[in-house]
């Protein structure tokens, strides 16, 4: 099964920053929810889990992340991911292509295109939960990305010797993904739609 996802998110700092945000795998890595980057290899391919919580449950995927371009000019990142559960019976892969919009020079727009592969339990689900389970994944990332590179925008705009040391990226502690949250969220969502279908 797979599923496409498209989205544009507003960043409130400069493209400049966010694309230095964006090259540190393990840092855009700690801003998804539930994952860590446990291994670097080398520039191109990394080691890393997801964990996900499911009530008092909690399941983890190891994978491999591989970056299959960078292009600077176009503040533009190739990602490819890829793993399974602890039990086999899962597996997931996501092709990705983020970039950088500059707005201007205080804000831009993370863009985002990818297409996510399930198979085994996962792909049980079926593409009308998955989609919105993945929406709200992307949601949480993007809120996480928003914070970073906003304190690092912060960072580089205080007054040399401020903060005694240069600006980097604050450290996310990465915390395992709420599966019964999302799902949640997206019974919600549906519920909205459901009624807004009726009322129209």
């Amino acid at each position: 099964m797979k599923v496409q996802l498209e989205k544009s998110y507003p960043m409130p700092a400069s493209a400049d920053t966010a694309w230095a945000l964006l090259q540190d795998i393990e840092g855009v890595a700690s801003c998804m929810p539930g994952a860590k980057v446990t291994e670097r290899i080398d520039a191109e391919h990394y080691k890393g889990t997801v964990a996900v919580k499911l009530g008092p449950a909690s399941l983890s995927f190891r994978g491999e992340i591989e970056v299959r371009g960078v292009d600077a000019a176009a503040r533009s990142l190739h990602l490819f991911a890829k793993g399974t559960d602890a039990t086999g019976g899962s597996a997931a892969s996501m092709d990705l292509t983020a970039r950088v919009e500059a707005v201007d020079g205080a804000s831009c727009n993370l863009v985002g295109t990818s297409e996510v592969s399930m198979s085994g339990k996962a792909a049980t689900f079926g593409g009308r939960v998955a989609g919105p389970v993945a929406d709200q994944v992307l949601g949480q990332f993007a809120g996480n990305f928003a914070a970073r590179v906003q304190a690092m925008q912060a960072q580089q705009a205080a007054p040399a010797g401020a903060t005694g040391s240069p600006a980097s990226a604050p450290v996310v502690e990465a915390k395992p993904l709420n599966g019964l949250a999302l799902m949640w969220a997206v019974f919600k969502g549906w519920l909205r739609s459901l009624f807004a279908t009726k009322g129209s």
